[in-house]
C-alpha cells in the first residue's frame, strides 16, 4: 500500500492498481463550454450509455428561482412537498441538486436557494436549526449533510439508480466516499503553500481511483453517487490551481482528462455549474488572503 503524506498533518493511503490509462482528448470542466447532452458516449472497450430519463429529465429547462434572503418570505414548510435548499454557491449542497436533477425529480423535489450572506432567520428558526446547506425537507422532517442527502435522494425517490448492485463497486465507493475529505485536505494544503506536492499526490490518487473499472469513464465505470460526491469540488480546485500555482491538473492523467470531459456531457450536472472566472474570485479572496 502506497502512503502519500499531505502537509504535516494529514496522511491518505490507496492501493494503486497495475493498469494502463488510455490517451484521450481534454476538455476543462471548469473552462468547457457546455456541451448538449448525447446520447452515446464511445469509450473502449464497449460502447457507454447514459439512462434514457437523464435526457428525457432535459427536454426544457429548470428556470431557476432566486435565493430567499433575510427580506424572504418561507415556503410553505411541512405541506408535503419534498425541497431542497441549497446555495447555488455551495459544492456540498450542489451535489443534492446534481442528484436531484439525474433522477428527473425537478417536479418532485422544490429547489429553494438560500443566500448564504444575508440568511432569512426562519431558515433556522423553522426549517433546519444547523442553518447550514443542503438540507432536504421530506416525510416531515429535514435532514442535513451532503453525502446523505445523495443517498437518501437515490433510495428514496423513483429515477435512475447512482449506486451499483455490483459489491467490489459498492465497496469502492464506500472507499471513495472515506477518502474524500483527506482529497479535500491535501489540495487545500497546497494553497497555501509554496508548492503543490500535495496536490500532485491528491489527483495522482483520482486518476488512479479512475483505473479501477474499465467500463466507462467513470469512478465506478458509470455514472454514479462518486462522481457527484467529488465533480463539485474538481470544479473549483481546476482553475484555482491552473491560474495561481500553474498546475494543471489533467497534464499526464489521461483518465481525469476524460472523466472531465464526460462530466461535461452530463446536463444534470452542467446545469449546476457556476462561472469559472467568478468561481476563481471566490476562491483567490477566500485562500490567497490567508497566505
Amino acid at each position: 500500500m502506497a502512503a502519500l503524506s499531505i502537509g504535516y498533518q494529514f496522511h491518505f493511503h490507496f492501493n494503486p492498481p497495475n493498469l494502463t490509462p488510455l490517451p484521450t482528448k481534454f476538455n476543462s470542466l471548469a473552462f468547457t463550454a457546455k456541451h448538449p447532452l448525447r446520447r452515446h458516449h464511445i469509450w473502449c472497450p464497449k460502447i457507454y450509455a447514459p439512462p434514457a430519463v437523464s435526457v428525457m429529465a432535459f427536454g426544457s429547462r429548470e428556470v431557476l428561482p432566486p435565493a430567499l434572503d433575510s427580506s424572504s418570505e418561507p415556503p410553505a414548510i411541512f405541506d408535503g412537498t419534498p425541497k431542497l435548499y441549497i446555495s447555488y454557491s455551495c459544492p456540498y449542497a450542489q451535489r443534492t441538486w446534481i442528484a436531484r436533477n439525474y433522477k428527473g425529480l425537478q417536479e418532485k423535489i422544490k429547489l429553494v436557494p438560500i443566500d448564504l450572506k444575508n440568511r432569512p432567520d426562519w431558515y433556522k428558526e423553522k426549517v433546519y436549526p444547523a442553518n447550514k446547506v443542503p438540507s432536504l425537507e421530506h416525510n416531515n422532517e429535514v435532514k442535513g449533510e451532503s453525502m446523505d442527502l445523495i443517498r437518501c435522494i437515490d433510495s428514496n425517490f423513483e429515477g435512475p439508480s447512482l449506486f451499483p448492485d455490483d459489491p467490489s463497486k459498492r465497496k469502492f465507493a464506500e472507499e471513495m466516499f472515506s477518502h474524500f475529505d483527506s482529497f479535500y485536505k491535501a489540495v487545500i494544503s497546497s494553497f497555501k503553500e509554496d508548492t503543490v506536492n500535495d496536490a500532485i499526490a491528491a489527483f495522482d490518487s483520482i486518476e488512479t481511483s479512475l483505473s479501477k473499472f474499465v467500463d466507462g469513464p467513470f469512478f465506478l465505470g458509470t455514472f454514479s453517487l462518486v462522481d457527484i460526491a467529488y465533480a463539485p469540488f474538481i470544479e473549483r480546485f481546476q482553475p484555482f490551481l491552473l491560474d495561481v500555482k500553474n498546475f494543471d491538473i489533467t497534464t499526464g492523467r489521461t483518465k481525469l482528462a476524460a472523466w472531465i470531459e464526460e462530466m461535461n456531457q452530463i446536463e444534470a450536472y452542467t446545469v449546476t455549474k457556476r462561472d469559472a472566472k467568478e468561481l476563481l474570485e471566490s476562491y483567490k479572496k477566500r485562500f490567497l488572503s490567508q497566505v
